[in-house]
């Protein structure tokens, strides 16, 4: 079927079409209602269906004879290891890990927090909480110990699984201790710690509340899979948000299950039992749907990559996981493309590696240039894609769906809307504008499924911060225009949520730590444009009369407290001391104006400024400091 059919029947007959994509799963019990609303009158998907989304990604393959097949290449060149899970092993790991939560008292309903570095025992966690119900939350492992006891005080895990450490290029990285610390901090206490010690000579300070992983799995009894309604969520996953505090995406099980399996076939274009590999962690989004859940129930064999684009050891680590697993279908973000490139310019890594199993190149995360692109596809010599989802949508809005023939790739955009995705470009009252016209990125209700039903505790706040703006639609938070062929370009974030190579980040959050040393009297952090990583936050401080610290001392007060609040992913850096902040007559700093100097991007002076004169004084401090 051609791409315009397939995607009119998404939009025009959605029941239909969802119902058809729900056919290629195994369910326990197959759905009457394959589109209702929920109590709060919101749109749900296969509200009376039954399944196990454990069971779809170990179980099935196994009754239906793919044992013995790769189901996990675990390559991690930090600790020069590899090592391959079969889907038999894969479920003995996962149903013994599963017995020993239950033995711990956890059954369906309950959370758990997972915190835990690149390996098996974080996929075996995630799928034994959906093997029992247990809602599962994933801290990404970059995030200190405070934004851990924020997820804590939100979901109330009755168990946190973590491991001894995790292991970075050059440095041991101690998330048990961290895990301690945040649970001191917490005023949610969980029941238990589950800890699985790596064994790479790093002691562990054993608490009261601590549990072994080995002895926990050696001595229980494998659990077979619990069915839950489809409606069941299946995790918690936090995302920014605009007033500094985690939003908790809910994503449910049966309508997720269905848009991954739906993906992996028509957005990747990737046959079952083929390799896929998306160099990401399962702290994010893309971790959940495309390492663990997405590969799984397509009975592909997905790799779980412990290790960096570059130094690890070197920018060629990727061509050779590529080459060693013959990867058909590969998935990271362009900065990752953008670290090697400029490690290796001419791609002369490549050129040691037989890269002919590779058919796609996906990229997303942030928004891809259109250098990147060109030089990664002159290298593969295969199309390379790039395309546009978020944390809330759980699986790609815009792409180039290559499992309908492929349609030619515009550098710039990230493609048509998907099935299921009716895509709008909106002006400040809701209307749609005319082609190559910028505006607000939204997407008219309902949802595909696979897409958030709530945010975890707070219906009110999921209303108001995705459905009010514009009654009838979701509204995505970026900005964006079509052109006159459909495709779509997003051009970024219209509140004041950056994208650090990939990496969704609140500089409300950053504003709030600075703010808060003793020496600023006032400060604006926002994000500005980096060749590597896309964005990178910029922070500008006003101090209090009469500070005399110097100055080299306090920006490095401030990087410290926002690497030790917030963590080492926010990538805070660079502060700089001004006499004073542009404000609005009223008092509100303007951000934007800042983030338009310091991008050499054309800008307008607001009437309502209240010194025209600070703009050439901002103007000079970046030229100082090379930020212009």
């Amino acid at each position: 079927m051609a791409h315009s059919e397939f995607y009119k029947e998404s939009i025009e007959q959605p029941e239909v079409f969802w119902e058809k994509q729900a056919r290629e799963l195994a369910w326990y019990q197959f759905p009457k209602t394959i589109l209702s609303k929920n109590k709060d009158d919101y749109y749900q998907w296969f509200e009376d269906g039954e399944l196990n989304i454990s069971y779809l990604c170990i179980d099935k393959h196994i009754e239906d004879g793919f044992g013995e097949q790769t189901a996990i290449v675990f390559d991690s060149p930090v600790t020069n290891t590899t090592n391959k899970i079969s889907f038999n092993q894969l479920k003995e790991e996962v149903s013994k890990l599963a017995g020993g939560l239950q033995s711990l008292g956890l059954q369906k309903g309950d959370t758990a927090i997972i915190y835990m570095p690149m390996i098996p025992q974080a996929l075996y966690a995630m799928l034994a909480c959906a093997r029992l119900g247990v809602i599962h939350s994933v801290v990404f492992g970059g995030f200190a110990p405070h934004e851990l006891a924020i997820r804590i005080d939100d979901c109330h895990p009755k168990v946190i699984i973590t491991a001894s450490n995790g292991v970075e290029i050059d440095r041991i990285i101690p998330y048990k201790p961290f895990v301690d610390q945040a649970i001191k901090e917490a005023h949610h206490k969980p029941e238990k710690v589950v800890v699985f010690d790596r064994e790479l000579g790093v002691d562990i300070e054993y608490q009261p509340y601590d549990i072994d992983y080995t002895s926990l799995v050696d001595k229980s009894v494998p659990a077979e899979p619990v069915s839950v309604s489809a409606t069941h969520p299946l995790y918690i996953l936090y995302t920014s948000g605009t007033t500094g505090t985690p939003k908790g995406v809910i994503r449910d099980s049966g309508g997720y299950a269905t848009a991954l399996k739906f993906s992996m076939k028509y957005v990747y274009g990737i046959e079952e039992g083929d390799t896929y590999w998306a160099a990401s962690d399962v702290g994010w989004v893309v971790g959940h749907s495309y390492i663990v859940y997405g590969p799984l129930l397509n009975r592909n064999t997905t790799i779980l990559f412990e290790g960096k684009p570059i130094k690890t050891p070197d920018a060629s680590t990727f061509w050779r996981v590529i080459s060693d697993n013959q990867v058909k279908v590969m998935f990271t973000a362009p900065t990752a493309i953008r670290a090697i490139k400029k490690e290796d310019p001419q791609g002369k890594l490549m050129e040691p590696y037989d890269l002919s199993c590779l058919k796609y190149q996906f990229l997303a995360g942030e928004r891809c240039d259109v250098a990147t692109l060109n030089w990664l596809e002159e290298r593969l010599k295969v199309p390379v894609i790039d395309h546009w989802w978020q944390t809330e949508s759980g699986w790609a809005m815009l792409a180039n769906m290559a499992g309908l023939g492929l349609q030619p790739v515009k550098p710039g955009s990230a493609g048509k809307p998907v099935c299921g995705y009716d895509i709008q470009i909106l002006n400040e009252e809701g209307e749609p504008v005319s082609s190559n016209q910028e505006g607000y990125v939204a997407v008219k209700l309902p949802l595909p499924p696979g897409t958030l039903v709530s945010l975890w505790g707070n219906p009110e706040r999921f209303k108001k911060g995705y459905l009010q703006k514009f009654p009838g639609y979701y509204f995505s938070g970026d900005g964006g225009y079509k052109d006159e062929s459909g495709y779509i370009f997003i051009t970024g974030r219209v509140d004041d949520i950056i994208n650090v190579a990939g990496h969704r980040l609140s500089t409300a959050e950053m504003e709030e730590v600075v703010a808060s040393h003793k020496s600023v009297a006032e400060c604006a952090v926002f994000g500005i444009h980096c060749e590597l990583k896309g964005q990178r936050p910029l922070g500008l401080v006003v101090l209090k009369s009469g500070e005399n610290t110097p100055l080299e001392d306090l920006q490095k007060e401030i990087v410290y407290d926002v690497r030790e609040k917030i963590g080492a992913v926010a990538s805070f850096k660079e502060v700089l001391v001004v006499e004073r902040l542009p404000k609005t007559r009223s008092g509100k700093i303007l951000r934007k104006l800042l983030r338009n100097i310091a991008d050499n991007t054309q800008y307008n002076i607001p009437s309502t400024i209240d010194d025209v004169g600070i703009i050439l004084e901002i103007e000079t401090i970046y030229k100082q400091h090379k930020i212009l």
